[in-house]
């Protein structure tokens, strides 16, 4: 047994040091994502938040969320561009939190690898402090680990968890919501986050390498897919406190219909209009590269919306004009409608997506 060579750390694969290294280059970025209730920083075994925070509200309502990135991550993999990966990940939590009505207080990340590259960690963790900075959201915490033998060297993925709160009587909630309500779409800022299996199944079946240039998107391929996703937390937020919001829909996994149907009451139905907007190119490309059916691009990817706001028809055009003014030029796309006098011959109603007791959502017409 003595004679045996020592097996450490080091050589299983994890290098320590490395670890110690990606924090230290982190530091800058994460201290400018702060609030003035977070205590501490970093090191510690816990991100510690201050609650009183929350004791100016009756009745304090918590939210959370937790969601990664997706395969989205191969292609900053394969660019071996990770600074803007963190915004899909800030985006894809703390913008579920905003949907009921709730302000993303704190949040915490997790990186998984196969080798710890301290450049590399670091730069994945800017994107991310950059975008919950946007957001006005503290970055308390997170964890790296290196898991050789489990990811190639060069693999990583991503995860993190939020926490928001709310006064109940502010809540957005189904019920809210009333037949001859007005919808919003809200533009996305390209594919964000979801249906990336898809997209890089089109992909790879045309032969298209990500260093090949696109003319309808005006840049390569590879930069056109890695369009980090817009942070709308801030944006949406100002809306709900200035205006008398029923219920924001985030465009995430699933599609438009099946995501606004979410926050409906059973008996209501939103009736969308496709002429009202034409979504971006890439849409369009990977659909017709793929020859994807028109159902399938729109249960999965967002098709240019990345919120849905439904609210009154008396306050739409305060709502265009501060989201306008806030670099997001939003349009009315669809109205709310008793369910039972919605025509549904031939088009079909989205209802029930992800297990949820809701209304339903009809898209109709053709793009523009």
């Amino acid at each position: 047994m003595t004679d045996s060579p020592q097996i450490t750390y080091a050589a299983a694969g994890v290098d320590v040091e490395a670890g110690d290294k990606a924090v230290e280059l982190m530091k800058e970025s994460v201290r400018r994502a702060t609030r003035p209730e977070v205590i501490g920083g970093l090191g510690g075994f816990a991100g510690l938040f201050d609650a009183s925070a929350i004791a100016r509200f009756a009745h304090p309502v918590l939210a959370t969320s937790t969601d990664g990135v997706g395969t989205k991550v191969a292609i900053a993999q394969a660019m071996d561009v990770h600074h803007t990966i963190g915004f899909d990940l800030v985006g894809m939590v703390v913008d579920d939190i905003v949907v009921c009505g709730a302000e993303p207080l704190f949040m915490t990340d997790y990186i998984a690898t196969g080798k710890v590259v301290p450049e590399r960690i670091a730069a994945i963790v800017q994107g991310i402090a950059a975008a919950c900075e946007q957001a006005n959201v503290a970055l308390v915490g997170g964890e790296t680990a290196e898991h050789p033998g489990l990811l190639e060297p060069s693999e990583y993925d991503v995860a993190g968890a939020a926490t928001g709160a709310v006064e109940r009587a502010d809540l957005l909630t189904p019920d809210l919501v009333r037949a001859g309500d007005v919808v919003l779409g809200v533009p996305s800022s390209g594919l964000h986050s979801n249906g990336f299996s898809l997209v890089r199944r089109v992909i790879a079946s045309a032969g298209w390498s990500l260093d090949r240039d696109v003319p309808e998107f005006g840049r390569t391929l590879g930069e056109e897919l890695l369009t980090p996703t817009r942070v709308y937390a801030a944006d949406l937020l100002q809306l709900v406190r200035e205006l008398p919001v029923h219920a924001l829909s985030h465009v995430t996994g699933g599609g438009l219909a099946a995501n606004l149907a979410r926050v409906l009451p059973t008996g209501l139905t939103a009736v969308v209009d496709r002429s009202s907007w034409t979504p971006p190119a890439v849409f369009s490309v990977i659909g017709e590269l793929g020859n994807v059916p028109q159902e399938d691009i729109e249960r999965t990817l967002n098709q240019g919306v990345g919120f849905a706001v439904v609210l009154p028809e008396a306050a739409v055009d305060d709502a265009l004009a501060l989201l306008a003014a806030r670099d997001l030029p939003s349009w009315v796309m669809g109205t709310v409608r008793a369910t039972d006098e919605v025509d549904a011959s031939g088009v079909e109603i989205v209802s029930g997506a992800k297990g949820a007791q809701s209304g339903g959502a009809q898209l109709i017409g053709v793009h523009g």
